[in-house]
């Protein structure tokens, strides 16, 4: 079964341009599109999705407004976001109420079906030109005082959770800390769950947050 899309941005082109490049990729399909905040939520409801393609800024309701109401609805779909700012606080927005990345607009149309790729298999999209810098920012502003939360996790949780902070695969955190994906997998799942976290992106946010980056 291919991956399914829904894309929403206000410009035409900008929906016709990724459709295109999306149905190009031979697993991926576009179910359809919407130019606004409040069509991207009837469609995301009424088509579910794998991932929603979401502009940040658009006219009568933003990007931020539909994610955060197709997220609280439960609805399967993953929200990737899209911005043409490398540095930008919606970001930090985004990924505090679930968000699973962000994407430059302007970014190579390899990497746009690689983005949907990661996101639907679960992933976060954490590219370090976007998302691990603006994090760095935003939190720096924030208190940095480890919370209790962070008591729960054993040593090796805390370990875990502090290479998915940088962005990388389980491939690449096995290979770092010497053991198997399986093991990864099994200590990520184990993090979220002690944590009441959605996903690998407010992983992130929380391991800023907590001063463990």
């Amino acid at each position: 079964m291919p991956t399914t899309v829904v894309i929403v941005d206000d410009q035409a082109m900008v929906r016709a341009g990724f459709a295109a490049l999306l149905n190009a990729s031979g697993d991926i399909s576009v179910l359809g599109d919407a130019a606004d905040g409040e069509a991207a939520v009837e469609i995301v409801s009424r088509l579910r999705p794998d991932v929603v393609l979401m502009d940040v800024r658009m006219p009568k309701r933003d990007g931020l407004w539909a994610a955060r109401r197709i997220i609280e609805a439960g609805l399967p779909t993953k929200v990737l976001m899209l911005t043409t700012f490398d540095i930008d606080d919606y970001v930090y927005t985004a990924l505090s109420i679930g968000a699973s990345g962000f994407l430059l607009k302007d970014a190579p149309a390899d990497e746009l079906v690689r983005a949907v790729r990661v996101v639907a298999a679960g992933d976060a999209l954490l590219a370090p030109s976007v998302t691990k810098r603006l994090i760095a920012e935003v939190t720096a502003r924030r208190s940095r005082t480890p919370g209790a939360a962070v008591d729960v996790l054993t040593p090796r949780e805390r370990e875990v959770l502090g290479v998915v902070a940088d962005g990388k695969t389980n491939a690449e955190i096995a290979a770092e800390l010497f053991v198997s994906e399986e093991t990864v997998k099994t200590h990520v799942s184990r993090v979220l769950g002690k944590l009441g976290l959605r996903d690998r992106a407010q992983a992130v946010v929380f391991a800023y947050e907590n001063g463990l980056k």
